[in-house]
């Protein structure tokens, strides 16, 4: 019963995985995890295209943690970063891949209640826009242009929902 409670929960990790390098993954589980009657967080809805924007969010829920989210088909494609976005070259930072969120959470700012999927504060922590360099099943490679955050970063998809963050050194020449 054990190994098979294993392998049903690989398979769906692995399901969000395709869903999502597919872009399909879309707001269902955002929307399932919330009761918007009781949280300020917008409920939003999938757009076409995309203005390629990006937004981190500091969220001192739990344990403190940054939300780093790019505009992509409609949605916000999101990971929680433990530690922070990378500041400086060469440093690699966990990025867990969570569900997608909508687009208006570009400007979400406050305070989730107790008792609610991710209670805690939520400030916006960077904002601004991103250029996507090249993108694939496994890595994403991206110029942010933020009011903190600036250059080249990748993220790298290492196993299940885990990926890497880092900061990409800057090209001389």
């Amino acid at each position: 019963m054990t190994c098979l409670l294993v392998e049903t929960i690989i398979s769906l990790t692995s399901a969000v995985a395709t869903q999502w390098v597919e872009g399909k993954m879309g707001l269902e589980e955002y929307r399932r995890k919330r009761e918007f009657r009781k949280t300020p967080e917008p409920s939003g809805k999938e757009r076409g295209g995309g203005e390629n924007r990006f937004v981190v969010h500091k969220h001192q829920a739990r344990h403190l943690h940054y939300d780093f989210r790019l505009e992509m088909e409609g949605v916000l494609r999101s990971w929680a970063v433990p530690k922070g976005v990378p500041l400086e070259p060469g440093v690699r930072r966990l990025a867990v891949q969570v569900e997608d969120h909508p687009v208006e959470y570009l400007d979400f700012a406050g305070t989730i209640p107790e008792g609610e999927y991710g209670a805690g504060t939520v400030e916006i922590w960077d904002k601004g826009n991103f250029e996507l360099d090249q993108r694939a099943s496994d890595r994403l490679e991206f110029t942010l242009k933020g009011e903190k955050l600036s250059g080249g970063y990748v993220l790298i998809h290492t196993d299940k929902n885990n990926w890497l963050l880092l900061k990409r050194k800057e090209k001389s020449g």
